[in-house]
């Protein structure tokens, strides 16, 4: 009879071919997929060619150019040409190129790439992204990635887990990003360090896929190796008729051994920003009314999807970006972009003056479309407000949702949308 295990632990051991696996075993383990980006996929095309001719499997390889494309200057232009040879080159069938590219961790949950149960590598810290489906999925360094696409195996040490159970009901206006910065601020950027991150209860089975997502992106904040939510009927919902392979959902046993519970109140959970320069420096919203600022970045693989565009719209609807403000809009893949255009939200993004910009990473990296000068403060959806994070060494950057972020935007510092004045009805 095997042990007890987590879900974690199942998803590892079953890619190991094991009945079972114990915390700190060192594991090899069959990839389903390995992701690199326009910055990453260099270094990892160039370990390819070091070991083999050919990837383990053109299918099974992800290549999303999405950084600094399209591309900012020659430097990132020669990035991606290397990736575009590469995939001709390899017959690589999931690569997305400008126009039907998106922010990687939106664009491969939407077009059904990655699904539950699947043991996912990527060259992207924010790969724990896909978590959220009940994958394993977690980042790695460029030069694994590279062995990951010539052989199609890892190794891992198994992670222990951490269940956090948030039940009860959120307030109105609290979202799947004040919950995970709620977390962070209450165990640290190296809280859940090389741990695997599991999120249940009546808190999460409520929340819509898009805010799961939210959550499962920033695991890496918190320093886990992987931030995973049990399949549901929301789940299955996203996925029927959208993953292009069978999947499996795998549960934690009930007398799994978890190295810690941690347990919320969701009532306890309140608007919340981070203030510079850690994602664990969170505050509620209500004590940050002082902070004025310069610019708001709506997007982000954290907060680029529809339901992250629609409450933005919602504040920003019938109102206009405070004079001193930019406020940037990137919807996070070409059909978030198309949908927000179908459900007007576009008309209400730029009647309120704001920017809004084709699928990228862009500023969220410091990389373009809205870098920090000197002294300068934005408030963003991203996931990261570290020193220098979006510009000048001096500028700072604050995080929080698309609805906060929305309404500071209109107000020139940061603040809630109830501070706003109310919009007057247009006549009948």
């Amino acid at each position: 009879m095997t042990r007890p295990m987590t879900m974690a632990e199942k998803i590892l051991a079953a890619h190991a071919g094991l009945d079972e696996v114990v915390p700190g075993q060192l594991i090899e383990c069959d990839l389903d997929l390995v992701l690199a980006n326009d910055v990453t996929a260099p270094i990892a095309i160039k370990t390819v060619r070091e070991i083999t001719d050919c990837v383990f499997d053109a299918d099974r390889v992800i290549l999303v150019p999405d950084h600094y494309v399209p591309n900012k200057d020659i430097k990132s232009a020669e990035q991606a040409k290397i990736v575009r040879d590469f995939v001709r080159e390899q017959g690589i069938s999931h690569y997305y190129e400008v126009g039907c590219m998106g922010v990687e961790h939106a664009l491969l949950p939407e077009q059904g790439v990655v699904g539950a149960g699947d043991l996912i590598i990527g060259a992207d810290s924010h790969t724990c992204t896909y978590g959220a489906l009940g994958a394993f999925s977690t980042g790695v360094g460029s030069t694994d990635a590279g062995v990951g696409m010539a052989c199609g195996k890892a190794w891992f040490k198994v992670p222990e887990t951490i269940k956090f159970v948030i039940n009860g009901e959120l307030a109105p206006g609290v979202t799947g990003k004040d919950v995970i910065l709620h977390i962070i601020g209450m165990i640290g950027v190296d809280g859940a360090l090389y741990k695997a991150m599991e999120f249940t209860g009546s808190a999460i089975a409520t929340m819509p896929m898009d805010e799961r997502l939210s959550i499962s992106n920033m695991a890496i904040e918190a320093g886990g190796k992987a931030g995973l939510i049990p399949v549901d009927d929301v789940t299955r919902a996203y996925m029927d008729g959208r993953v292009e392979r069978p999947y499996t959902a795998y549960y934690s046993d009930e007398d799994a051994e978890f190295a810690q519970v941690i347990e919320i109140d969701a009532a306890d959970i309140v608007p919340t920003v981070a203030f510079p320069h850690l994602p664990s420096n969170t505050r509620p919203v209500a004590e940050a009314r002082d902070v004025k600022i310069d610019q708001a970045v709506i997007g982000s693989c954290t907060n680029g999807r529809l339901d992250d565009m629609r409450q933005a719209a919602a504040v920003l609807k019938g109102r206009t970006v405070h004079p001193d403000v930019r406020c940037i809009v990137i919807p996070a893949t070409q059909q978030v972009y198309q949908q927000c255009i179908a459900e007007g939200l576009m008309d209400i993004f730029i009647n309120a003056h704001c920017a809004v910009s084709t699928p990228t990473c862009g500023p969220c990296l410091g990389g373009y479309m809205g870098i920090l000068a000197a002294g300068e403060r934005a408030i963003a959806t991203t996931n990261r407000n570290f020193v220098g994070r979006m510009g000048d060494p001096t500028s700072e950057v604050y995080l929080s949702s698309p609805a906060v972020a929305a309404a500071s935007a209109v107000l020139g510092h940061i603040g809630l949308p109830e501070d706003l004045e109310p919009v007057a009805c247009a006549a009948e």
